[in-house]
C-alpha cells in the first residue's frame, strides 16, 4: 500500500464528504429508544439511518450490499456486506443512536447545531458514535483505491446501543448467517488516554444498577419523635458501611473483587508514562479537591479492574424549600456498581442481597433489588500478525506506540460479541479523549485524530487480508 496516498485520500474524504455529512447527522435529534419513548412515531432513528445509507450508496464501494433492516417494534440496523478478494471475514461495529441533550453547552453551541471550531466538530453524537460508519466505509474504500486486496467485510450499525443494545441479540441471530464467522472484529466506540496516539481498549467493567430502601414507618411523624424512632438515614448508612470502606471507597466483598492479570498491572504503568498527569487534569475536580490516589498506574486500575460504588439517585427525600420537620417514613439509593471486567455479576448480586438484607438495625424493613446489569468484557490476547499491525500502523500514522488500556465503563454488546464470535480477535478503539464529554455538554469529534484512526484501521484490514 501507498501509505502517503492513503493518507490523502483519507483525509479528502473527511474534509470534502464526511463532514458535511457528520453535520446533518448531527442536526437529527436521534434519541435513543431509552431517552425517547415515541422514537418509532417520531422516525429520527429511521431518518438518520436513511441518511448514512444514502451516503454509504454514493461511495461507490465495490461488491457491495448495503440494507436497513427494520423488524416491526425494535430499532433499525445498518448492514453493509463488501465481498472480498481473500479468506476471512472483518466485522466492523458502531452505532447511531445518541444519548440526551444535557444542559451546559456553550452559547455558540448545541446538541444538535454542529459546530467546527479548532479542530473539533461539536454535537451530539459527532464522537459517539457517529463517525464510526463513516471510518469504516472510508477504512474499506481506501483499499479498493489502490486495488489493495482485502477479505470480506461487514458492517453492522445498531441503532440502540444507548440503552443497552437490546436490539441487538435478535439482529445477530437473523443475521447470522449473512454475518459469518468474524475473524477480526473493530469496534469503533471506546474511548483514549489523548489525542496524540493509538488507544486500544483491553478491558470493559460490568455494571450493576440497584435500588436500597430502608422503611421505618408507614407514615411521616414529627421529627421531635426521633429519640425514640430509629433515622431510616442512619440505618442505610450502617448498611453500606458493610459493603464499602467509607475512607477509602474500596468494596469488602470478596465476590466483587477478582485478581488483576499482571500484563494489565504493565500496561498501566506503560500508560501512566503516557498521560502523566494529564489524566488528572482531564477532570473537572472542584478547586482543591484530591483524587482517590495520587499515582497514575493505580488511578488507571482503580478506574479500570477495581469494583466502586456511586449513589446515583435518592428518594424519600423532599426538595430543600419544602423540607419540614418530619422523620420520613423511607429512604431509598439507588446504587451504581462498577464491577472488574471477568466478576460474575449472579455471584455479585446474592452476595450483595444478602449481605444488605441480613439483620438490618432496629428489624427495619430493607430490600435490595438489581434494575438492570451488564456483564464486562476482558480482550482475547492478540495473535502475532495483528499485534504487529496494530503497532507498525500506530507508528506510522501516530508517530508514536499504540497505548493499551482499561476503560471504566461498560459497553454490554462487547461481551455479547464475545459469547457469539468465540474465536475471534478484537480492535476497540475509539476517539473519546479529554473533554470529548460523550455523554455531557459540548461532546466533541477530534477531527485529525479521527482521520489517523481511519488510516489505522484500513491498514488493519489490509493486513486481515494479508495473513
Amino acid at each position: 500500500m501507498d501509505k502517503a496516498k492513503l493518507k490523502i485520500f483519507v483525509e479528502r474524504k473527511w474534509d470534502e464528504s464526511i463532514l458535511d455529512e457528520l453535520k446533518e447527522y448531527i442536526k437529527i435529534p436521534c434519541l435513543s429508544p431509552m431517552f425517547d419513548s415515541d422514537w418509532d412515531e417520531n422516525g429520527h432513528l429511521l431518518k438518520v439511518c436513511e441518511l448514512v445509507v444514502k451516503w454509504i450508496n454514493d461511495q461507490d464501494l465495490k461488491n457491495a450490499s448495503v440494507e436497513i433492516i427494520k423488524e416491526r417494534g425494535r430499532t433499525p440496523v445498518i448492514l453493509v456486506e463488501i465481498n472480498g478478494d481473500s479468506s476471512g471475514t472483518v466485522l466492523f461495529y458502531g452505532h447511531l443512536d445518541k444519548q440526551p441533550e444535557a444542559e451546559g453547552w456553550d452559547d455558540n453551541k448545541g446538541p444538535f447545531l454542529p459546530v467546527i471550531e479548532q479542530g473539533k466538530l461539536y454535537g451530539r453524537g459527532s464522537a459517539d458514535d457517529g463517525y464510526s460508519v463513516y471510518t469504516a466505509v472510508t477504512s474499506v474504500k481506501a483499499l479498493q483505491d489502490q486495488g489493495i486486496s482485502h477479505g470480506r467485510c461487514v458492517i453492522l450499525i445498531e441503532a440502540c446501543e444507548e440503552s443497552g443494545s437490546i436490539d441487538l441479540p435478535y439482529y445477530l441471530d437473523k443475521l447470522n448467517d449473512r454475518i459469518g464467522s468474524p475473524e477480526l472484529i473493530l469496534c469503533l466506540d471506546s474511548g483514549c488516554g489523548n489525542f496524540d496516539q493509538f488507544w486500544i481498549t483491553t478491558s470493559l467493567r460490568g455494571a450493576m444498577a440497584c435500588e436500597l430502601k430502608v422503611e421505618i414507618l408507614t407514615e411521616g411523624i414529627h421529627s421531635g419523635n426521633s429519640g425514640i424512632v430509629p433515622s431510616s438515614f442512619r440505618i442505610i448508612r450502617q448498611l453500606l458501611s458493610r459493603v464499602e470502606n467509607e475512607e477509602t471507597g474500596a468494596i469488602l466483598l470478596k465476590e466483587l473483587n477478582t485478581e488483576i492479570p499482571e500484563d494489565r498491572i504493565k500496561q498501566a504503568k506503560i500508560a501512566e508514562k503516557v498521560l502523566g498527569y494529564s489524566l488528572i487534569n482531564s477532570y473537572p475536580l472542584f478547586e482543591e479537591l484530591k483524587t482517590i490516589s495520587s499515582k497514575i498506574s493505580e488511578l488507571i486500575l482503580q478506574k479500570t479492574w477495581m469494583p466502586s460504588l456511586s449513589y446515583i439517585a435518592m428518594g424519600g427525600l423532599p426538595t430543600s424549600d419544602k423540607a419540614a420537620n418530619v422523620l420520613r417514613p423511607l429512604t431509598s439509593l439507588i446504587l451504581s456498581f462498577r464491577l472488574p471486567p471477568t466478576a460474575d455479576l449472579d455471584k455479585a448480586e446474592i452476595s450483595l442481597k444478602e449481605v444488605f438484607e441480613k439483620d438490618p438495625p432496629y428489624d427495619a424493613t430493607v430490600s435490595f433489588n438489581v434494575i438492570k446489569k451488564g456483564s464486562g468484557w476482558h480482550m482475547p490476547d492478540m495473535p502475532q500478525w495483528l499485534s504487529s499491525a496494530v503497532d507498525e500502523a500506530s507508528h506510522e500514522y501516530f508517530g508514536k506506540e499504540p497505548v493499551f488500556m482499561g476503560e471504566g465503563g461498560s459497553i454490554p454488546l462487547m461481551n455479547l460479541l464475545s459469547e457469539k464470535f468465540p474465536d475471534s480477535r478484537f480492535v476497540v478503539t475509539g476517539v473519546l479523549g479529554p473533554g470529548s464529554n460523550a455523554h455531557g455538554p459540548n461532546e466533541f469529534l477530534h477531527i485529525d485524530m479521527v482521520k489517523k484512526i481511519t488510516c489505522v484501521i484500513s491498514d488493519l484490514v489490509e493486513a486481515h487480508g494479508k495473513k
